[in-house]
């Protein structure tokens, strides 16, 4: 790096999780000359990780490194680390004689669903809509060919939401398809879609606020980043969202197509969860009073119930 020719044989690293905002004189020829990305750690990563911090803790027979890499998709090393951490805490406090299969499952759902509160809130009303909500997002999800498989759906709030479904990919993914993409939207809106066909119109909530948002991102980047309108065309619309000045050199009539697209996809999406919420209405409604009965399902009761067996669920309880 430039200035540091008196000390020879000085090397400066520097590490960012913001590559944008860096001033452009510090990635200039002679600077910070190479560059290495970190990606987040695939599955022999993540199990390598794993065996790490899991030898600095006593763990039960029962903990499996190959399943607790599997389902942690996603995850970064410090996510890991904070895994482990958060699960050999619990069973310290619960004077476990060691960290079982248990107590990291718990806590990888606290990393990707939120912290959990004891119960859930005193509002029944609230819960019943919490219930076909959530009941909303699984059923559209196990009927939808190409969404992420269900992993938990649940009624106890968890972090800011009053409940939580989760899901975990099956694979590891290099790449997303356009399939991929609105099965995620379909499933996002089954929430919304639910308040309106059991409860009307006039009784949907706020609580669809963050899958709208995320909808509504996806939805404009395929429009605009990814090229996968055909009435748009297999071109990019890059905003300007540095300068103080919005200057738009897109002509109105492609404006308003862009903003046709966005709208039918999302509106496509919706349309599409609607259809299956009300196909499925019979398991949808079995879905909501088993939630409101046990509070948490998973996978395995999720697909039970909608298979018309009895929830795996009731035999704990």
């Amino acid at each position: 790096m430039d200035g540091f020719r008196q000390n020879e044989g000085v090397v400066v690293l520097g590490a960012t999780n913001r590559r944008d905002d860096l001033d452009k004189a510090l990635l200039r020829p002679g600077r910070f000359d190479v560059e290495v990305q970190v990606p987040v750690p695939d599955l022999n990563g993540r199990k390598e990780i794993l065996e790490l911090y899991l030898g600095k803790v006593k763990v039960a027979d029962d903990v499996d490194v190959n399943v607790l890499a599997r389902g942690t998709t996603g995850f970064t090393g410090a996510d890991l680390e904070n895994l482990v951490n958060q699960a050999a805490l619990r069973a310290a406090i619960d004077e476990a004689d060691a960290v079982s299969m248990n107590y990291l499952e718990n806590s990888r759902d606290k990393v990707l669903m939120g912290p959990e509160r004891k119960s859930r809130i005193p509002d029944e009303e609230a819960n019943q809509i919490t219930a076909f909500h959530e009941g909303g997002h699984a059923l559209v999800a196990f009927y939808t060919k190409d969404a992420h498989p269900l992993h938990k759906v649940t009624i106890i709030p968890r972090g800011p939401s009053l409940g939580h479904t989760a899901y975990i990919p099956e694979k590891e993914h290099y790449h997303v398809t356009k399939a991929q993409m609105l099965a995620t939207m379909d499933t996002l809106l089954g929430g919304r879609a639910a308040e309106e066909i059991i409860f009307g119109p006039e009784k949907i909530t706020s609580g669809a606020s963050s899958d709208l948002k995320q909808a509504t991102s996806m939805a404009i980047n395929m429009v605009k980043e990814w090229g996968m309108s055909e009435k748009v065309g297999v071109r990019t619309f890059e905003g300007e969202h540095n300068s103080l000045v919005v200057v738009n050199d897109l002509a109105p009539s492609t404006s308003e197509s862009i903003d046709t697209e966005i709208k039918r996809l999302l509106a496509e999406s919706y349309e599409r969860a609607k259809t299956i919420l009300r196909t499925h209405s019979r398991e949808h409604r079995l879905l909501a009073e088993a939630l409101l009965k046990y509070e948490t399902l998973d996978a395995e009761d999720i697909k039970a119930i909608i298979s018309g067996k009895s929830c795996p669920r009731a035999k704990t309880h």
